[in-house]
């Protein structure tokens, strides 16, 4: 994921970071898909090619091995326990616990076209020119709202992470962390849990030859 704005919204807590990000969308000359993610609304450009060949090729890897649900482009709203939002995120690709069911379409309605993060099984982001937001605030984020698996791709350490176990150790979501993680060089195979494949990552270092 690649930024080009980042933002503090304001302080009112009328406001739904939902509509705040629809206000962001429509002030845009070009078409974009802002995020929220830790009070901060992060506005991506478009990625390169490396970042796309990659992520695509994950992607193609999850869904070859039986993972029938991967997907990529649908966001996913994460809420606190008095069902405020607390972060609106895209993932670069994704594996479902389940497809949408009523209940999912319903709350995509609801939420204007946010589906609920718990529908998430394994979730991937693939850095790109600022790699702070996948290796912090989306780690802690998708950590709190309890997503079993992250895979990250960090392409400016040239590292591969499979994270799992998420812990959040008291009431703020930003002091959530995963306890478990594999980490291999970019371009070595990444194993996951069952009943995930390993991934191949050389992809990332081809795209940059």
């Amino acid at each position: 994921m690649s930024t080009i704005v980042i933002a503090k919204p304001g302080t009112d807590p009328l406001q739904d970071p939902i509509d705040l990000l629809i206000a962001f969308e429509e002030a845009s000359a070009a078409p974009i898909r802002p995020e929220y993610v830790e009070e901060t609304v992060v506005v991506p450009r478009l990625a390169d090619d490396g970042h796309n060949h990659g992520a695509g090729e994950l992607s193609y890897q999850l869904h070859a091995a039986g993972c029938v649900h991967t997907g990529t482009g649908n966001g996913y709203r994460a809420a606190d326990e008095d069902a405020d939002t607390t972060a609106l995120l895209i993932p670069d690709f994704y594996v479902l616990h389940r497809d949408p069911t009523e209940a999912d379409k319903s709350y995509r309605k609801t939420y204007k076209g946010w589906y609920p993060i718990d529908m998430i099984a394994l979730v991937g982001e693939v850095t790109s020119t600022h790699h702070w937001t996948d290796t912090g605030p989306k780690l802690r984020t998708y950590a709190a709202a309890g997503v079993p698996v992250y895979v990250l791709i960090n392409r400016r350490a040239k590292t591969a992470h499979c994270y799992t176990e998420p812990i959040t150790p008291g009431d703020d979501p930003t002091e959530a962390y995963y306890d478990s993680e594999i980490k291999v060089d970019l371009g070595k195979p990444l194993p996951l849990p069952v009943p995930y494949p390993t991934l191949e990552t050389a992809a990332f270092l081809e795209a940059e030859e």
